[in-house]
């Protein structure tokens, strides 16, 4: 006999959904909560006006359709196995079963997590189905009181991808910032609607460093609710104040900061709770393996189910392979700020040339936390001239840097006490490498930069194997001062060096740099000498400082691993 469709539904097309049995919709709307009923194979057949409006669906997206299939999801909001789903057991089993927590996907594309209750209906004689009845959880739930939490909805396998998906993640950078940030989208939305991270500074300061917000799908950084907190209370038995102490996770709420604050801390976090609008928080420390660094707070708003002592267990695995990985990050990026100090004070101040601007930067490699063998200088010879120079010592470790060192000096000491030529203080300053310093290879160029009678500068230089110097004009014209080009030092070669000479141009730009403003490990590197001339050309009016900075911005490659070193001068215009 054929099954006949509920008068009030809409009609059912044969071929592309099967038919329920059916069942008067006026039963239903006796029931106040949202129910649905369902066939002995799971097909929806009757729903009343609740169950529309809280699964944002109406009649022709439910009826005939599979429950399990359209409506029932995991944690993640992926489709249910239906040999894991507890709904689809008790149907097929005809019994009696309710969960304080499952996640039904509504028709706005939003995922639910609601209470449930299934039970056995019988739609006719021999035609068993079920009755499933579901409501939003809007009882408060105690933080002391152990519960299955949504840490229990994941199963085994979920929390343990979970975790070593946050490992993965958090170990594979060296940036805080960058750590963060990824930590909080790790956790939202799949434990909670907000991710609160508190950072401890070296100074014991506490900071607020990042708010992660779930709105409508996408994560959104609240960068209003992000900045410097009071200072941390030493006897404070407030949640977070004991998280940023290190004690053990806990659970808060917004009645949790309602009475008399005893710290700024407390009245920073009754202003949280009330900005946010969260009904639940779990609070755990971020321990590193030394000192606490700070505090993770996750929280709930739209889910009705609040967070119970049952999720502390998962939120700690978590916060302590944060730990561990901040702890990496803040000690690389200590080492790091360490050796670029150290960079820096290796590298010399610029003089003062009158009617000559100059300016100098170095930028270290961005993966690196050792200082490195790049380097200028400028400075005034005895004959009144000015002796430039940029070079680069292989290698990215203190080895490098000590050589730098030495080469850079002794250069300073060849020059001034013969200049001659650049290419007879090169000589002998190749000479004494292959002797007397602890440096492989390296390349360097050496000029001399003196005034002419008429006014003009004139640039003579060596070049020991270096990348070329730049010449721009005030009207963007480009060239690459190729001549006076020879063997980088330290080959053993007694080969004659060849000086080359040039006037520059009133106003005009030279550019003095090494290979990793320009070299790519994905491109010949004439495309980045190239790329320098174009963007050179292009910025030839900029005053000098705003040149330097988007010169090195707009050409250095994004895949390059090397340090920078950098070294631009301007000629002053012609008198009137």
């Amino acid at each position: 006999m054929d099954a006949v469709v509920p008068e009030t539904g809409p009609p059912l097309p044969d071929a592309t959904r099967a038919v329920p049995v059916a069942v008067p919709d006026d039963l239903l709307e006796g029931v106040k909560a949202a129910a649905f009923v369902v066939d002995g194979e799971g097909l929806i057949a009757a729903t009343n006006s609740a169950a529309r409006t809280l699964l944002h669906r109406d009649s022709a997206d439910l009826l005939g359709q599979d429950a399990h299939d359209l409506l029932h999801r995991d944690s993640h909001g992926r489709a249910m196995p239906r040999s894991r789903c507890p709904m689809r057991d008790a149907l097929l089993t005809e019994r009696t079963r309710h969960s304080d927590l499952g996640w039904f996907s509504c028709g706005d594309g939003t995922l639910l997590g609601l209470s449930w209750v299934l039970t056995p209906y019988v739609l006719g004689p021999g035609r068993p189905g079920a009755l499933v009845v579901l409501h939003r959880r809007q009882e408060a739930v105690d933080p002391r009181e152990e519960g299955p939490g949504l840490s229990t909805a994941l199963t085994e396998l979920d929390r343990l991808a979970l975790l070593a998906e946050t490992t993965t993640q958090l170990t594979s950078t060296l940036d805080v910032d960058e750590a963060l940030h990824r930590l909080a989208a790790l956790t939202v939305p799949l434990l909670a609607d907000w991710a609160i991270v508190d950072l401890l500074t070296e100074n014991d300061e506490v900071r607020r460093a990042l708010v992660i917000q779930h709105k409508e799908g996408v994560l959104v950084e609240r960068a209003d609710l992000q900045g410097p907190m009071p200072p941390l209370p030493m006897e404070s038995p407030m949640p977070l104040s004991r998280a940023l102490r290190g004690a053990a996770s806990t659970i808060a709420g917004p009645s949790t900061y309602h009475g008399p604050p005893d710290s700024g801390i407390a009245v920073e976090q009754h202003r949280l709770f009330e900005r946010t609008g969260m009904h639940s928080a779990a609070i755990a420390p971020i321990r590193g393996l030394r000192d606490v660094l700070g505090a993770l707070t996750l929280g709930r708003t739209e889910r009705p189910d609040g967070f119970t002592a049952g999720d502390l267990p998962l939120l700690e695995d978590l916060t302590r392979r944060a730990g561990l990985a901040l702890d990496n990050a803040r000690l690389y990026q200590r080492q790091r700020k360490v050796s670029e100090t150290m960079q820096r004070h290796l590298l010399p101040q610029m003089p003062t040339i009158p009617g000559l601007e100059m300016t100098a930067r170095y930028v270290p490699a961005p993966q690196a936390s050792q200082v490195g063998g790049d380097w200028y200088d400028a400075f005034p010879l005895t004959d009144g001239a000015t002796a430039l120079a940029i070079g680069d010592v292989v290698g990215h470790d203190l080895d490098a840097a000590g050589g730098m060192a030495q080469v850079r000096n002794m250069l300073r000491a060849f020059a001034w006490s013969d200049p001659a030529s650049p290419g007879a203080v090169v000589s002998r300053l190749d000479q004494a490498v292959m002797r007397t310093a602890e440096v492989p290879m390296a390349t360097v160029i050496l000029a001399w930069l003196t005034t002419a009678d008429d006014g003009l500068w004139r640039l003579e230089w060596t070049n020991a194997g270096h990348p070329p110097p730049l010449l721009v004009t005030h009207d963007g014209r480009t060239r690459f001062l190729t001549e006076g080009h020879g063997i980088l030092l330290g080959t053993g070669t007694d080969r004659p060096r060849h000086d080359a000479v040039v006037t520059l141009p009133p106003q005009a730009t030279l550019v003095l740099y090494t290979d990793g403003l320009v070299e790519s490990a994905r491109h010949p590197i004439d495309d980045g000498l190239d790329r320098l001339r174009r963007h050179a050309a292009s910025l030839a009016r900029r005053p000098l400082d705003s040149f330097s900075d988007l010169l090195l911005d707009q050409v250095r490659p994004q895949d390059n691993d090397d340090d920078v070193a950098f070294l631009a001068l301007r000629t002053p215009g012609l008198a009137p």
